[in-house]
């Protein structure tokens, strides 16, 4: 998924006033500064720069509002995912939308992360993906989180596993084994608005 064309599809014209949460080294923040948004990216280990505050969401001090957030695979991270999404409504402008791109860890089955572990060049099934994975939030759990507090506007699933450790033609053979029934979509986008 690209999630500069993403970013772009839903979020309001430029200038609008651009959240990221969990920025992680600032691609997307700095794509979308230079289009001419005016972005404050999040992350713990940010790095440094203007657009940038090296902090979480929930310890993120007294902002403007925003007309926008985004948060990339950030969600599954966040200690109390109640706590988080709160503070990020209460960060956004009334109708303001959130763009969020996630998985669902839970939600991976034996083929899945058989297929996972394969394409890696690593030895593995459920179990192995199970443990690595028990300390993030499960799915229904960031869903529920993100219904307590936004509306929203639309929802998808798709690819993911092919974008963590990338190799040449993983993301269309992904792509062809869900299609395919072979693999399950644990990718999904969220949009809300506050």
């Amino acid at each position: 998924m690209d999630l500069h064309a993403l970013a772009l599809r839903e979020l309001p014209r430029p200038p609008a006033r651009v959240l990221e949460v969990g920025c992680g080294s600032g691609e997307l923040a700095r794509a979308l500064a230079a289009d001419g948004y005016d972005v404050v990216a999040v992350d713990p280990k940010a790095p440094a720069g203007a657009i940038f505050r090296q902090t979480t969401l929930e310890a993120l001090g007294d902002e403007e509002p925003f007309d926008a957030a985004v948060a990339s695979l950030a969600l599954h991270h966040v200690d109390d995912l109640g706590v988080a999404l709160a503070k990020l409504h209460s960060l956004l402008r009334p109708g303001a939308p959130l763009v969020v791109r996630e998985f669902g860890w839970d939600l991976v089955d034996e083929p899945t992360a058989r297929w996972d572990y394969e394409r890696r060049g690593r030895a593995g099934g459920l179990a192995e993906w199970q443990a690595e994975h028990e300390d993030l939030h499960r799915f229904a759990a960031m869903r529920a989180a993100l219904d307590a507090h936004f509306q929203e506007r639309s929802f998808e699933w798709g690819p993911y596993l092919s974008e963590y450790e990338p190799r040449e033609g993983q993301a269309d053979e992904e792509r062809r084994l869900i299609e395919s029934g072979a693999i399950r979509a644990v990718g999904f986008i969220y949009v809300g608005v506050a």
